[in-house]
Order: structure tokens, then sequence, then C-alpha cells
């Protein structure tokens, strides 16, 4: 149980301790310190784990709204970046309290302090970087109060190692008497070296070797050679048999070694005094950065709770409406858990659990308790995305059987005293849990009771959930509004439960199922059956119908989302193959925009070769070529350079024509070439001008441009003529240079039927001087060809021997 006002309303009602206590109770009652437990494992320092230690429900909404931000922002980081750095983040509380009243750190302290602020300055650069990326504007201001506080990190790393010692750069004092300590011991080592190595005196030792006793440098002697050294015995061998003896050679080398030893930890003292002066001087910035990486910490463990448990969000609200899907009890494993699915507090704000026992009741008051406990807590709750929880102003749970013999107190008396502390102190914001409401004592007298309690709880606007025995109580939800009944599944035929809330359904008794299914004799059923009285029968043969009902209609509903995934898969499917067919057409388009352009290209670059050639010749020998016939011709052959559609797909607004007529100018669509119907050859096809060519065509591939005027259609007439007419885009000569006879063939074939149909008198085969077999194999062409009157070879300024000129029919 918990309330953020209750301090103050304790304090009026003079039980503030007892009622402390009760808070505890419950909040251990419903396993809220389990999980408090198990999110102490995600926090990264000891800070973390003090914080969540403290963790109470709150139950103001903004607060609780503000610990989920907080919460879902550590989620998120987790997310994208895989976690926060904590590392080097040490508890230092203890050790600043005590540099602030004047004490001395010791090297380890002030170690865990610099590291302390090393690791907050680092944490709070990897928020910020991830700021930028993804909002998180809960984190990054507590990251504000992180103190950076470099020069005393920096002064404690140059004074103090890795090792957590002093270093001799911590001063010039101490790296000189370091220095000096140093050379004494090697002075002292060396002359008991020295002693041990010499033969006389090997003798008398019990090992070859040089110790240390009492921080002096000492020698191991037999007993009966201990008046053979003078100076001083530090120690002797359990056995007695070994002395441990510093000879008077090495008395006065010690002694300085001693000496330098305290002078170094004198100044060592000093070193440490004054870097603990420097922790005190920022004690309160210190002190405020631990309690925002506790802060921080705290989160990320919350955040990573939620990650174990796949936890999600909840959506808040302050109506008293909780509406869970799939809901899970984080302490049962997820192999084993059943999934709750409840709402309360809208159509009705009470809920009377009936049931056999061991069939989940208790479990089922215990998660909707805990999930409320966790979200108050700003901690993510195990259920599905959307799932909704309210912030209460105290949840109230009365739940298990706590009679005591100490006290005397039964069963019953132990629930009535539950019962009635919770009625003392709850508001109509308050969540109550009762688990089997009215049980130890007598049936008729239990039943009333509870009526009564649920009548009075409800009145008050509560939300319950309350779990009995009694079939009274199943009429009585049915008689009042705001009040439902619920129960758990039971599967008769495996006779056992299968812990599913079914929400609207009270419980049935099962009893004589059970019995009967276990092998009791059929006479003793009906015998026990007509002890029942009319109206239970009827109100269990209604609740039999009611349970078959519901498992047709789930069956039903099973099917229907099996054929709904079944369709929206086809459909995603099909969607796909569309994409991909679009996608694949786009680029054939392309790619053959893109070859239509370079052939254009190239066929503009030799025009311009060919027209430079000309302007050349033209120079040279006045040809009869005039420039503006020239600049026409370029004219010409850049109109005819193809644009790149850049659309993906036909316009969705082109129309194909009704009817087609002669005369009508049209676009081929397959080629993307403008053209004239020339004739329309039948029902499919028709004769269309391209060019200097000709060509059926589909008329489904062809789509109206202009129309013919009226005027200027054919006419049908008897007897069709054809009438030459030059074509502005014929050439007058044909370059065959670098080709092969056989390729020269064909060209000159086709180049002699495009000039015949252009009404050219004569035109320019260039072939080059070479071998002369090309023109030799031309010429011999020529002679036979039916479009060529004669042929010769050009003149002087025509090419010479390398050009023949053709005279067409």
């Amino acid at each position: 149980m918990f309330v953020r006002r209750q301090s103050a309303r304790h304090e009026r009602k003079g039980k503030k301790g007892r009622e402390f206590e009760l808070n505890s109770k419950i909040l251990k009652t419903l396993d809220f310190s389990v999980i408090l437990h198990k999110c102490a494992h995600h926090a990264a320092t000891s800070l973390g784990k003090e914080r969540l230690e403290k963790l109470f429900p709150s139950g103001d909404f903004i607060e609780v709204k503000e610990r989920l931000k907080a919460t879902d922002e550590a989620v998120n980081v987790n997310r994208l970046k895989g976690g926060a750095p904590f590392g080097g983040i040490r508890d230092v509380t203890h050790a600043i309290h005590r540099a602030r009243i004047g004490g001395m750190l010791n090297p380890a302290e002030l170690f865990d302090v610099a590291n302390t602020i090393y690791g907050g300055r680092r944490l709070k650069r990897f928020l910020e970087g991830v700021h930028e990326d993804y909002p998180i504007p809960l984190l990054i201001a507590l990251t504000e109060s992180v103190a950076e506080l470099k020069t005393t990190e920096g002064r404690i790393k140059q004074c103090i190692d890795d090792n957590a010692q002093v270093v001799d750069s911590a001063s010039p004092e101490l790296a000189r008497v370091r220095q000096e300590l140093r050379t004494s011991e090697t002075r002292a080592r060396d002359r008991l070296e020295q002693m041990v190595r010499t033969p006389s005196i090997q003798k008398m030792l019990q090992d070859n070797l040089v110790t240390i006793r009492n921080d002096r440098y000492v020698i191991p002697v037999k007993q009966e050679y201990r008046s053979h050294f003078g100076g001083m015995i530090h120690d002797q061998s359990a056995s007695g048999a070994t002395l441990f003896i510093e000879p008077e050679q090495v008395v006065q080398l010690n002694n300085r070694v001693r000496e330098l030893k305290l002078k170094e930890e004198k100044e060592i003292e000093k070193i440490l005094l004054m870097l603990s002066a420097l922790v005190a001087e920022v004690a309160d910035e210190l002190l405020g950065s631990l309690d925002v990486l506790a802060e921080l910490d705290f989160n990320f463990a919350k955040a990573g709770l939620a990650h174990e448990m796949k936890a999600t969000l909840p959506i808040l609200n302050d109506r008293g409406f909780i509406k869970l899907k799939r809901g899970r009890h984080p302490l049962i494993a997820a192999d084993k858990v059943v999934p709750l699915d409840i709402e309360l507090g809208n159509r009705y704000t009470t809920i009377i659990v009936t049931g056999p026992n061991t069939g989940g009741k208790t479990v089922s008051l215990k998660t909707i308790g805990l999930l409320s406990l966790m979200a108050m807590s700003g901690l993510f709750v195990p259920a599905e995305e959307g799932s909704q929880l309210c912030v209460f102003d105290a949840i109230y749970a009365d739940i298990g059987d706590e009679q005591s013999i100490e006290q005397s107190l039964s069963t019953f008396s132990s629930h009535m005293t539950n019962i009635i502390s919770i009625l003392r102190d709850m508001t109509p914001k308050s969540l109550v849990l009762m688990d089997e409401l009215g049980a130890g004592t007598d049936p008729a007298e239990g039943s009333a009771l509870a009526i009564a309690l649920l009548e009075y709880i409800h009145r008050m606007g509560c939300r319950i959930v309350a779990t009995t025995h009694y079939s009274e109580l199943k009429a009585y939800a049915y008689e009042r509004q705001g009040i439902i009944n619920a129960s758990m599944e039971f599967d008769v035929q495996t006779l056992s439960p299968t812990y599913r809330l079914l929400v609207g359904v009270p419980g049935r008794s099962n009893a004589f199922a059970i019995a009967e299914r276990l092998g009791l004799a059929k006479s003793i059923i009906d015998h026990a059956r007509g002890q029942v009285g009319e109206e239970e029968q009827r109100v269990e043969s209604m609740i039999a119908t009611l349970e078959e009902n519901r498992l047709t209609a789930e069956a039903e509903r099973t099917t229907a989302e099996r054929q709904r995934r079944e369709v929206e898969a086809l459909r995603d499917k099909l969607e796909a193959q569309q994409q991909r067919f679009e996608e694949q057409r786009d680029k054939l388009f392309e790619k053959a925009e893109r070859e239509a352009q370079e052939a254009v290209a190239k066929a503009r670059r030799e025009a311009d070769e060919i027209i430079g050639e000309l302007r050349r010749m033209q120079r040279e020998a006045a040809l009869g070529v005039k420039d503006h016939q020239l600049s026409d011709a370029k004219r010409r052959l850049d109109q005819a350079a193809p644009e790149l559609r850049t659309k993906k797909a036909p316009s969705k607004s082109a129309r194909k024509p009704d009817k087609l007529e002669p005369g009508d100018e049209v676009m081929v669509t397959n080629l993307r070439q403008k053209g004239h119907i020339v004739d329309i050859v039948n029902d499919h096809e028709a004769m269309v001008q391209l060019g200097i060519m000709k060509m059926k065509v589909q008329l489904a591939d062809l789509e109206l441009v202009k129309a013919a005027p009226a005027a200027k259609k054919p006419q049908p007439q008897a007897a069709a003529s054809v009438k030459r007419t030059r074509d502005d885009n014929a050439r007058m000569e044909l370059d065959l240079r670098g080709a092969n006879l056989e390729e020269a063939m064909i060209e000159v074939d086709r180049f002699l039927d495009e000039s015949y149909l252009a009404n050219f008198g004569s035109v320019y085969i260039i072939h080059g001087k070479g071998t002369g077999v090309l023109r030799t194999g031309i010429q011999e062409f020529l002679r036979k060809h039916k479009h060529v009157k004669a042929y010769r070879i050009g003149n002087y300024n025509e090419g010479g021997t390398g050009v023949t000129v053709a005279e067409l029919n």
C-alpha cells in the first residue's frame, strides 16, 4: 500500500509507525521487493543499487510520467548504442565528507575520486552525442549537473598512478628522498651480499640470502654462531634454529634507510593532505555529480530490467482505468506464465472472480497489483504495447492466509483486520485487491458479509478485483451495474486448470463433472445433484451454455484471424511482385532510351564531321553548298534527338482513340516514335509512315497526337498513285572506309533505296583508295543495280579515285 499524501494523514491519525509497517508488508505481499532486487542486478554502480533500494511507487501522475519517460529514454539509448558507459564511477561520498572536515584521504580514495570525475564526464559526453541523433531531454537535463572538474582530476592523476601509489614526481622533495632511499638500500644490501658470499661466513648461515625483518636488512644465522656476529637480533625461526641478525657493519646503513623512509612517509602525507584539500574545495560539486550519476544508473538499471522481461512502456491515466494486453507476472518463467487480458474501470469498476482453488485466481490478483506498482515506480511492465495502467493514490491488498498463533487470530479474524484497515484508509482513487473474500467462516454469513463489503467499496467508487468461492456472489454481480463476473478457465477433459482469466463468464463448480470423470458412481452423483437447489442448477446450466458459446466464438475468431493473416500475406506478396515488375520495366525503358540517345549522339557527331568536311571542301573548291542549308541540316539533326523520359510509368491520362484515320499524326508507343497513318489495313493494323520507312503497326500500339484536318484527309478513289518526294533527312553520300566488301554491299543497297525515294539525281560513295578491292566491288555492284543509271570516279575536287559518283534513274 502506498499513498504520496499518506504521511500527513498518518501524522494526523497518530499512527505513522504502524502504517509504515503495513506499507512494507503489502509491497512484500505483491512481490515488489523481489522486482527491485532483480532490477538491482542491472545497476552498474553501488550508487544505482542504493537508489533502487529506496525506490517507492508514487501517486503523483506528473511524477510517474516523468519516471517512465526517463526509463523510455534509457531504453532507447540501450537499443541504439548498446548501453551507457559507467566504468570508473565509484561511491566516494564518505571520502568527500571526510575531506570536507579536514581529513586526509588515502591514495586509493583519491584515485577513485579522480576516476569518478572522469567517468562522469565521459558519460556526459556520451549522452550528449546520443542526444544529437536521438532526443533524450530528461537524461540530458540530468547531465547538466555533472561537474567537469578537469583541474582536480588532473592534479590527482599527476600525483597518483594507476596502482593507487604516489609517484616520485608528485613533488621535488619526494623525488629526492626516494632517490637517496634507493641508493641507501642498495648499499645495505650490497654489504650483506658480500658477507653471505664469503666462504668463512657461509657455513654460519642457514641460507645464503639477504632478507628483511622490521624494515631492516638482515641475514639468517645458525643458532650456534650467534656470538660471531655483532649487531642486533630481530627475529628467530619457529624452531629457534635460525636467528635473523643485523650485523654491526650495516646498522648505520639501515638506520639511514629508516630515516629516509620516515621522510618519505612525511612527504607523502603532505601530498595527500594537499590533494584532500583540493577535493574539499569541490565537495559540493562532487556530491551533486554523484547524485546525478546515481539517478542515471538508476534509470539505465530500469531499462536493463525492461529488456530482460521484454517489457513495454504502459499508457498512463489518472481516471482509474486498467487495460492489460497479455500481461505476464514477471516472476513466473516465460515458458510457464499464462498471459492475462483484463479491463477495469470503464464499463465496470468491480470484478468478482470465481473458480476452484489452484486455478490461478491469486496470481491474477498479484499480476494486476504488481504491474500497477511497477508502472507507478517508473518501470516498464511485461505486457503488449498499448496496455494502459492507472496512477492510483493507493493500492490495498488482502491476499493470503495470515493467521497468527501468537496473536490468537484465526484466518477469518486476520482477513477482517486487514479489511477494516483498508476500509479506514481507502479513497475513491484507490485500487483494492481481495483474495477469498468472506472465507474462514460460515458460508451463509461469509457470503452475506462479502456482498455487503463489495457493495460498500463499490459505492465508494474504488476499483476492486475480488476472488471468492461463494456462488451467491455470481448472482449479485449479474444484478448490479458496474460489476462483472469473471472466472478461471478449467479443462474438465484433462481435470486441470488452464490459468486463463475469462471476464464476463462466472466460474463453475465442476465438482460433479470431475467426480464423474474420476469414476464416482452415477447414482451418487445424481443424488448429489438432487440436493442442489433448482435455482443453482439453472445458474450452472446457464454458465455451461455461456462457456460453450465462448469456446465456439473463440474457435471462429481463431479461424478468421488465420484467414486474415493469409490474405495479408498474399497481398504483401502481390504488392512486392508488382513493385519488382515496375522497377524492371522502368530499368528497361531507361536502358532503351539511353541507347537511343547514344545512337543519335553518335550520328550527330558524324554529321558534324561531315558538315565540317563539306565546309572545308567549299572553301577549297567553291562547291555550291550554302551555309544556311548546312545550318538547317544541323538543326534537323538536333531536333531528331529523343529526350530521356523521367516518368516512372506511362501517364494514366493517355487514352487510346476510338477511331484512327489516314493522315492522323500518331505516336507508336512501343517504338516511342511519331509518324503519320498512310492507310488502315484492317480492324487491328494500320500502315504508318515513320520517316522514310513504312511499316504495319497494331492499332493498340498507336496514340493519337494530332488529327489530320478534314480538308487534307485523303478521299477514297478508284486507283492509288505513289508520288516520290525528297526526304529532308536523307543523306547524299555514304562513307564506307574501313568496312569489308560484304558489309559495304548491304550498306550501298540500303543507301541507294533511300536516295531513290528521296529523288536524288546523284550520290557519292566514299570507299577510299587503299588496294582498290572495295572500289572494284562497289562499282561492279553499281553496274547491276536497278536504280543506277551510270557511275564514275570522282573528280579531283570530289575526292578522286577514293569516291565513286552514282547517277540515279
